[in-house]
């Protein structure tokens, strides 16, 4: 069993939450308002506690960042001292929302959010991963009609092992997981969030995720 915390308590973060206190870990749901409507539901399932930022980032083992991209960067500097030593997996997108809110540009062109996370948080092992993906598929990928990928970049291996791990807690095969390097291919994979709202303007909010055919 891993102690995980996880930043953000939306769809994403509630999501893998409940998948991964299901498979056994100690989770911790992160919430900024704890009379929040999700710090509420959250108190409701008894495997998954839940606590401020703070006191989550400095209690796990490993933590998730599900808070928003477009403020991720800022929001989680300011934990730098609770982070530190930890892996720290992101799964989120930092774009600038177009006119219908959905994603438009991204707010690091030429970067990612991950490579800015590693660079502020230098005493941390940034992994991205799950971001290729609209939510649902994140912990059930087995519902697709094609097997999905889950892409991971990283600069630390080890790190990257270890979420390799919590993606076949997830429901992740080992084989529809591509290790694409380190850190600096995450600006790939987020790029990719660029074809989603064309996807979901045309289609509609139905599961998908980006991946290779092989």
């Amino acid at each position: 069993m891993t102690s995980i915390g996880i930043l953000g308590a939306g769809r994403v973060g509630a999501n893998l939450a409940g998948k991964l206190a299901a498979a056994g870990h100690h989770v911790t749901l992160g919430v900024r308002d704890r009379d929040s409507p999700a710090a509420l539901s959250a108190g409701t399932a008894p495997q998954i506690a839940f606590a401020d930022h703070r006191t989550t980032a400095r209690t796990a083992d490993i933590v998730i960042n599900a808070t928003p991209g477009h403020t991720s960067l800022a929001h989680l500097a300011d934990l730098r001292a609770e982070l530190s030593g930890k892996l720290l997996v992101d799964v989120s997108n930092a774009t600038h929302d177009a006119d219908d809110g959905l994603p438009g540009d991204l707010c690091y062109p030429g970067s990612s959010l991950a490579e800015q996370l590693q660079a502020t948080l230098p005493d941390s092992r940034v992994v991205k991963t799950l971001n290729t993906m609209l939510f649902m598929v994140m912990t059930a990928p087995e519902t697709l009609a094609t097997p999905p990928t889950a892409y991971l970049s990283g600069d630390d291996q080890n790190a990257k092992e270890t979420v390799a791990g919590l993606l076949g807690d997830l429901g992740w095969q080992p084989g529809w997981i591509e290790d694409l390097g380190g850190i600096t291919t995450a600006r790939a994979t987020e790029a990719m969030i660029l074809l989603v709202p064309h996807v979901l303007r045309r289609n509609g909010f139905k599961p998908f995720a980006v991946s290779l055919a092989r």
